[in-house]
């Protein structure tokens, strides 16, 4: 039988463990192609926040809940798809808030109008609600995610040293 000539003893170890093998991301991450289109859906539900808020407007109302309280929800979503396209922290989170609410809206509408008869009424709550769910379908993806979410070395660098090492707690 045919003996080796390497010896078959296991290689002395020490007694710290490896450091671990981390990929290195790329210092500037490109803008993934959902991220505008996901801006542009949130710019539809925006104005779809105005356009509910055209339809309870009445003259003299102009400073009224119901009427402020979906401009001001159009301001937000407007803010969430700059944050969005530039890339800053958190964007996806404010265009997924601001899609539901709008989803949740738009679909006790739908569940009003149908109870009440249907009509032109029931299928233009429905036609809305491209938007929000188009908005949603976009803003959830992980590029869109990662891309706000600041995971690159854009917003967070580690110190040149890394961890400390030599003082240790007894």
């Amino acid at each position: 039988m045919p003996s080796s000539s390497r010896p078959r003893v296991a290689a002395r170890r020490s007694p710290r463990s490896a450091p671990l093998a981390r990929p290195v991301p790329p210092a500037v991450m490109a803008r993934p192609m959902e991220a505008p289109f996901a801006a542009v859906l949130g710019v539809l539900v925006a104005a779809e926040f105005l356009y509910l808020g055209w339809l309870l407007y009445e003259p003299g109302s102009l400073l009224d809940w119901y009427v402020v309280v979906p401009a001001l929800l159009a301001a937000v979503t407007l803010a969430g798809a700059v944050l969005v396209v530039l890339g800053r922290g958190r964007g996806w989170l404010v265009l997924t808030a601001a899609s539901v609410v709008l989803l949740l809206t738009l679909l006790a509408l739908v569940l009003l109008f149908g109870a009440l008869g249907g009509g032109a009424a029931l299928w233009q709550a429905l036609l809305l609600l491209i938007g929000p769910i188009g908005c949603l379908a976009l803003t959830v993806r992980r590029p869109v995610r990662a891309w706000t979410g600041g995971r690159t070395l854009r917003g967070r660098r580690r110190s040149a040293g890394g961890r400390r090492e030599g003082r240790r707690s007894r």
